[in-house]
């Protein structure tokens, strides 16, 4: 798209119609963030760095992280990951939650903190916690708007009825809420003002020109996830297996969602290691490889290939240069 803008700008309403805003009020581009990780050393016990195969523990990931099998209640881990995010040309980082109580609520407040300081914006990714129902999600919106959150994103939003949605947002005002669905008339019926895709194993970019065309046409925001790959083997035994590909796969994603003329890019992910989605930093370690041949970088010199390269597609996007 030589010469042209690659972000559209679709002004939808905010909640319930209470007025309009551009489709970048949030921020034009968004990754998904997991604070969900815990070490002995910090946390008292391991979470979401190992699994039980044959009764004994094994590293879930096949790759390793350049800072080390880190505790996400550590400040300066969390610090310097939001400076990682934002020097990657990143608007928002969208948070997993899941419930009030859970350990990734309660460490809200501490990414909260470290994302202002690094001048990034924070919404929230309502997960399918246990008793997540339309009418829960609406309260738990409400109640974490409080905290100046205006962008929601509810994960497998079609696991219940538009008809619910619909009435359970219907009272929600001054946010913007988008459903994962490649339903284009199931999220108009939800009351979303937006959709993203997030799954970077199955939706792999060829629809995405079709779904913000439609969206588009609803009046909804288009907000199509992008990612480097998919392997969740290790952690969940699911065969299916995005390659990265030396990074071409990741750059064909962000072409698709640039030429669909999305209203917002969300990256999947920042830090989803056990499906392998990641883009942070990594090293070499335990047998597993960095990025190693990722745009022709090997060993020490591929540790941060992905970041970089979401430097150079949020440039492009901004700039609207030939993609």
């Amino acid at each position: 798209m030589a010469g042209a803008a690659c972000f559209a700008t679709v002004a939808v309403p905010v909640g319930s119609g209470s007025g309009s805003v551009e489709a970048a009020a949030t921020g034009q581009i968004a990754i998904f963030y997991y604070p969900w990780y815990s070490t002995p050393r910090r946390d008292g016990g391991w979470a979401h760095w190992y699994v039980q195969h044959d009764g004994a523990p094994i590293l879930s990931t096949r790759y390793f992280p350049a800072r080390g099998l880190y505790s996400s209640s550590n400040l300066k881990v969390v610090d310097a990951q939001m400076r990682e995010i934002r020097t990657a040309g990143v608007d928002t980082v969208v948070v997993s939650w899941w419930g009030f109580g859970s350990p990734e609520a309660d460490r809200l407040p501490l990414v909260l903190d470290a994302a202002k300081r690094n001048g990034l914006d924070v919404a929230i990714h309502l997960e399918p916690y246990p008793g997540r129902t339309p009418a829960s999600t609406a309260l738990d919106i409400a109640q974490l708007a409080q905290s100046g959150i205006t962008d929601f994103f509810v994960y497998d939003a079609d696991s219940d009825p538009s008809a619910a949605w619909a009435e359970a947002l219907s009272g929600l005002d001054g946010v913007r809420i988008f459903g994962q669905t490649t339903l284009v008339g199931r999220a108009k019926a939800a009351g979303f003002d937006g959709l993203y895709t997030y799954d970077v194993g199955t939706w792999n970019g060829s629809t995405f020109a079709r779904i913000c065309t439609e969206a588009h046409a609803a009046g909804l925001l288009c907000a199509p996830s992008v990612g480097p790959g998919y392997d969740a083997r290790l952690a969940t035994g699911d065969q299916l297996v995005r390659r990265r590909r030396g990074g071409t796969w990741y750059d064909r994603m962000w072409r698709a969602a640039l030429r669909a003329r999305a209203d917002l890019v969300t990256i999947t992910s920042y830090n989803e290691w056990q499906e392998g989605t990641q883009i942070e930093p990594a090293r070499a370690e335990l047998g597993r490889p960095a990025y190693d041949g990722a745009w022709g970088r090997e060993g020490a010199g591929a540790e941060r290939a992905y970041l970089d390269a979401t430097t150079r597609w949020t440039a492009r996007a901004r700039t609207g240069l030939p993609q």
